[in-house]
């Protein structure tokens, strides 16, 4: 038997600065803040992210939170979904 759960993210709310509320299919909330991880890994591709009017501008595409038309920056759901800030 496959007991692989299946997560749904459903909605994303921005709290400030570089932090983001993900609310899952099961009632699951988690606050996650991806300041840390913008700053402490520069990359040309999602630099442009730092600044936060383009920060804000993030979406649910395909069951991940992503950023940028290509997905410019995107993260495991699996560890959002257990609360692991990237």
């Amino acid at each position: 038997m496959n007991t692989t759960k299946v997560i749904r993210l459903i909605n994303a709310t921005w709290l400030g600065e570089y932090r983001i509320e993900l609310q899952f299919d099961d009632d699951v909330v988690r606050q996650i803040d991806f300041g840390k991880f913008l700053h402490n890994h520069p990359h040309p591709q999602h630099d442009k992210y730092r600044k936060l009017s383009n920060f804000r501008k993030f979406k649910i595409e395909r069951n991940n939170i992503v950023w940028g038309k290509h997905w410019d920056l995107e993260f495991d759901l699996w560890k959002l979904y257990q609360g692991i800030s990237p």
